[in-house]
């Protein structure tokens, strides 16, 4: 057959036919070369994996069948610093000494009492911004944050830091770079409604409590833990254990008869981190004036959800 021929017959037949069908064509060709590319992969052996890190992560490859997963914990967070070992020691021996737990148990009616007088005295914490600047012992600052070290951790890991900060000149330094960066959250980052939802409660990019109030307590996680070799020990769920110590800190306080404000400086982090000298596993989660309230304060006229709005009976 001549060339001639042969395009005559591929223009007559041939054109015609991918013209009419082209998206079917076009598919069928794509498929076929997905199926060569898949059959050209080495087959990979299924291997069985021992990894400390959230299930989702290899959930895609379990259901292909390349890994086998064994999930021994989890983290509430989305930083990378995860740890996986199969050889590593554990953080407590297996042998660990379980000692008797001394227990007082109470009556009913004493359970219900002290209960109502725990709720009656923490009703009465309120968020506050204009602090005096009476001075509060050290020894009261002492005792919160070791209450606040009671609080349960994953696998008792304790990933918190408390940066307790009273110099004067250390306080200011924190005071510019925090209202920097909230001048910036307040006229670009935050949004209207953001913006609009706090004008009611009367604050700004203005802190000046930060220079005012005798104590500051910087709450930093330690997202991972430092080994002295200089590898890294995965803390289970750090941010949510050091926020349960964040708020047994912030009962601790309003039950010593001082105030505090629960802030979460916006994109202040790295530098109070840096100004602090705090190491790079650990990141700021809370930084909480601590003193007393000052003659003038006044706080927005609020009210908070009744029980049947916040609790569920199942």
């Amino acid at each position: 057959m001549t060339p001639d021929c042969t395009m005559g017959l591929a223009t007559k037949y041939l054109a015609p036919f991918l013209v009419a069908n082209w998206l079917d064509v076009t598919l069928a060709c794509l498929a076929f070369l997905l199926v060569k590319l898949l059959l050209s992969q080495p087959s990979r052996p299924v291997r069985t994996v021992h990894i400390v890190s959230r299930p989702e992560q290899l959930e895609d490859q379990a259901k292909k069948g390349r890994v086998n997963v064994t999930v021994s914990g989890g983290v509430g967070d989305r930083d990378k610093d995860l740890v996986a070992s199969d050889t590593r020691e554990p953080l407590w021996p297996e042998d660990l000494t379980h000692v008797h737990y001394k227990f007082t148990k109470v009556t009913p009616e004493e359970s219900i009492e002290k209960s109502r007088a725990f709720y009656e005295l923490m009703k009465q914490r309120r968020t506050i911004r204009v602090f005096s600047s009476d001075p509060v012992p050290r020894e009261v600052v002492d005792n919160v944050i070791k209450a606040a070290g009671t609080a349960p951790s994953g696998a008792h890991t304790e990933p918190w830091t408390f940066v307790v900060v009273s110099d004067p000149e250390v306080k200011q330094q924190i005071r510019t770079i925090v209202e920097t960066e909230e001048e910036i959250n307040y006229t670009k980052r935050m949004g209207t409604e953001w913006v609009m939802d706090l004008r009611a409660m009367r604050t700004d990019w203005v802190k000046e409590y930060l220079t005012v109030a005798p104590w500051l307590i910087l709450v930093f996680k330690q997202t991972y833990g430092l080994l002295p070799d200089g590898s890294k020990r995965t803390h289970y769920y750090h941010e949510i254990s050091t926020a349960l110590a964040g708020g047994i800190l912030l009962s601790a306080i309003h039950s010593a008869g001082l105030a505090t404000l629960t802030s979460t400086p916006l994109n202040c982090g790295p530098s109070l981190r840096t100004l602090l000298k705090r190491p790079i596993n650990e990141k700021l989660l809370l930084l909480m004036p601590l003193g007393y309230p000052a003659p003038n304060t006044t706080i927005p006229n609020l009210s908070r959800k009744p029980l049947d709005k916040i609790m569920v009976v199942v």
